[in-house]
C-alpha cells in the first residue's frame, strides 16, 4: 500500500469507529446521567434524539462540503470538534447543556462520518476500494461490540462522564493526522502505488481511465489546440486563463468522454453550495428523524405523524427547488445511478430489518425469559463475532461472484434469521437465538460491505462526499424507521408483548428485509471485476480512433 494512504485509511478507520463507540457507550451512561443531573427521562432520550436528529440532517450537505473543500479538512474540523463537544459534555453542570452540546456533537459527528468513505474515495483506486471499505466495517462491528462492556466498566469506576472523556484522544489524534496529510488528487487514485512526478493541472488524468492515444475525442495537447476549447497560441497550462485559475483549468480531465463531473471545486460563490437545497433537506431529515423516534415512545404516536407530515411537505418542496437549482444539493447523475441507488435502498432495509430485531429481541430475552444485560449480551455475540470476521472475506466473495450475488445472498441470509426469530417462543435456549443472531451478523455484514463499496465505486469521484453522506443517512435513517415500525406493531398486538412467536413485528422486519433483495438485484453483476465502473462508450456520431 502507498505510504500516503496509510493516514488516509486509519482517519477513516478511527473516525468511523469512534462514532460508532460513542453510540452504544451512551446508551449504558444514560441512568446514571438522569440520576447524578436530576432529569426526567424525556430529558434523557433528548441527549439521544438531538444528536441523531443533527447527524440525518446534515450528513448530505456535510459529503457535499468534502466534495468542494476536500475531505481530509472537513474531516479534520468534524473531528477536532467532536473532541472539543465531548469535554464540553464531561464537564457539563446540567441537564440541559448536555443536550446542547450533544446537538453540536451531531453537527461535528455530520462532518466527521461522510468524509470517512469520501477520503477512502480519492485515496483508493476503484479495484482496491473493497478492502479498506471491509476493513472500516469490521472495526465498526467491532466498537459496537465492545461499547457497552468498556461503557459498563467506566461507569462502575469512574461515573457517566468518563465514558465521553473516552472519545477525545483517538479524535483529537485524527484530527491533527487529517490537518497534517495532504490531500489526495485525482492522478494519485490510478491502480499504480509508484509516485506520480507531473502533479500540475495541465498533467492530470482521469483516474483508472487512461487514455493512450493523445488524439481522442476529448483530450487537447498544447501543440493541436481544439477549437472552441483552448484558444490558439502558445503553451497555457501554466498560465493564468482570464475567467479561470490556472489550477482550476482542468479541461482535459472534465471534458473527457462520458464524464459528467461538475465544474471543478474552485468556483466560486456560496450558491455552488445550494444552501437553499441543505437547508430544505435538513428539514426534511430531521423531521423524519424527528416523527420516527417520536412514535417509538409511548404517547408519541400524534407527534411523530405531525413530525413525518412535515418531512412530506418539506421533500416536496425540496424536490421542486432541486429540479430548478442550476447546481442542486443532489446531483442529477448521482440520483440517475441504478448501483447507486439500489445500494442505498439496500443498506435502508438492511439497517432497517436488523435494529428493529433487535429492539424486539433484547426485550424478550430480558422482559420475557428474564436474563440479565450480560447474558442477554452473550446471546448476541454470534453476530457481532460474524461481522468483525465476515467483513475481510466480503472483497474476495465480490470479485469472485459478483456484488449482486453477493448481495443477493446477504439479504437471503438477513430475512431468514428475522423469520427464524419471529418463530421463537418462550422456551427458546441459548443455541436457537445465537442461531438466529448469527445469520443477522453474516446477512448483514455482506449487505453492509458490497453496497457501501457499490455506492463509493459507481458515484463520480466529485461527488464522492454526497455519495457518502446519502450512505450515512441511509445508515441513520434506517434504524430510527425499524424500531419505529416495530413499536407500532407491538402496541396494535399488544396480546402477544415481546414474544416474538405471538406477535406481528418481527414477521414485518422480515419483510421489509425481503425488501433488499430486489434492491441487490439491482446492483452490478459482474464477476472478478468487483464494482470498477464499466468503459464508457464513445460519444455519437463519432468513431473510436484506431492507429493502423
Amino acid at each position: 500500500m502507498n505510504r500516503r494512504r496509510v493516514p488516509v485509511l486509519a482517519c477513516s478507520v478511527v473516525g468511523a469507529a469512534v462514532v460508532a463507540l460513542d453510540g452504544t457507550v451512551l446508551t449504558v451512561a444514560q441512568p446514571a446521567l438522569q440520576r447524578d443531573l436530576h432529569a426526567d427521562v424525556g430529558q434523557v432520550q433528548w441527549t439521544s434524539t438531538g444528536y441523531l436528529v443533527a447527524v440525518a440532517s446534515l450528513l448530505v450537505f456535510a459529503g457535499r462540503l468534502g466534495d468542494r473543500y476536500g475531505h481530509l479538512r472537513v474531516f479534520a474540523v468534524g473531528a477536532l470538534g467532536f473532541a472539543a463537544a465531548s469535554v464540553g459534555i464531561a464537564l457539563a453542570p446540567g441537564i440541559g447543556a448536555v443536550i446542547a452540546l450533544r446537538v453540536l456533537q451531531g453537527v461535528c459527528g455530520a462532518l466527521l462520518q461522510p468524509a470517512t468513505l469520501g477520503m477512502l474515495r480519492t485515496a483508493f483506486p476503484p479495484d482496491r476500494l473493497a478492502t479498506p471499505i471491509a476493513v472500516r466495517t469490521a472495526v465498526i462491528g467491532l466498537a459496537a461490540a465492545a461499547g457497552p462492556l468498556v461503557g459498563g466498566a467506566l461507569v462502575s469506576a469512574y461515573g457517566w462522564r468518563s465514558v465521553f472523556l473516552l472519545s477525545v484522544p483517538p479524535t483529537l489524534a485524527i484530527g491533527l493526522l487529517a490537518l497534517t496529510t495532504r490531500e489526495p488528487r485525482p492522478r494519485e487514485t490510478g491502480a499504480s502505488d509508484r509516485p506520480v512526478p507531473d502533479r500540475s493541472a495541465a498533467g492530470r488524468t482521469i483516474p483508472d481511465r487512461p487514455v493512450p492515444d493523445r488524439s481522442a475525442p476529448g483530450r487537447t495537447t498544447p501543440h493541436r489546440p481544439v477549437p472552441g476549447r483552448m484558444a490558439p497560441g502558445p503553451d497555457v497550462s501554466d498560465q493564468t486563463v482570464p475567467g479561470r485559475t490556472a489550477s482550476g483549468w482542468t479541461a482535459p480531465d472534465r471534458t473527457a468522454p462520458g464524464r459528467t463531473d461538475p465544474p471543478p471545486r474552485t468556483d466560486p460563490g456560496l450558491s455552488a453550495l445550494d444552501p437553499l437545497g441543505a437547508l430544505l433537506l435538513a428539514m426534511t431529515l430531521g423531521l423524519l428523524v424527528h416523527g420516527l423516534v417520536a412514535t417509538a415512545r409511548p404517547g408519541g404516536a400524534w407527534t411523530g405523524a405531525v413530525a413525518c407530515g412535515g418531512a412530506v411537505v418539506a421533500g416536496v418542496v425540496l424536490a421542486r427547488h432541486e429540479r430548478r437549482a442550476t447546481r442542486p444539493l443532489l446531483p442529477p447523475e448521482l440520483l440517475r445511478s441504478g448501483p447507486v441507488v439500489a445500494g442505498i435502498a439496500v443498506l435502508l432495509a438492511a439497517s432497517a430489518a436488523l435494529f428493529g430485531s433487535l429492539f424486539v429481541a433484547t426485550y424478550f430475552l430480558q422482559d420475557v425469559q428474564r436474563l440479565d444485560p450480560l447474558a442477554c449480551a452473550l446471546r448476541f455475540l454470534p453476530l457481532a463475532l460474524l461481522m468483525v470476521l465476515g467483513a475481510p472475506l466480503c472483497p474476495p466473495l465480490q470479485r469472485r461472484f459478483g456484488p449482486r450475488r453477493t448481495a443477493t445472498a446477504g439479504a437471503a441470509l438477513l430475512a431468514l434469521g428475522v423469520l427464524l426469530f419471529s418463530r421463537l417462543d418462550t422456551t427458546a435456549g441459548a443455541l436457537p437465538v445465537g442461531v438466529c443472531s448469527a445469520l443477522l451478523g453474516v446477512g448483514f455484514v455482506t449487505l453492509m460491505v458490497t453496497a457501501t463499496s457499490v455506492v463509493v465505486h459507481r458515484a463520480p469521484e466529485a461527488h464522492a462526499g454526497v455519495a457518502g453522506g446519502l450512505q450515512q443517512t441511509a445508515m441513520n435513517v434506517g434504524p430510527a424507521l425499524g424500531v419505529a415500525t416495530a413499536t407500532l406493531l407491538l402496541a396494535l398486538v399488544p396480546d402477544g408483548g415481546f414474544v416474538p412467536a405471538r406477535g406481528v413485528a418481527l414477521p414485518a422486519l422480515a419483510a421489509i428485509a425481503a425488501l433488499a433483495l430486489p434492491a441487490a438485484l439491482a446492483l452490478p453483476g459482474g464477476a472478478r471485476r468487483g464494482t470498477r465502473p464499466e468503459p464508457v462508450p464513445p460519444r455519437p456520431g463519432r468513431e473510436p480512433c484506431v492507429r493502423s
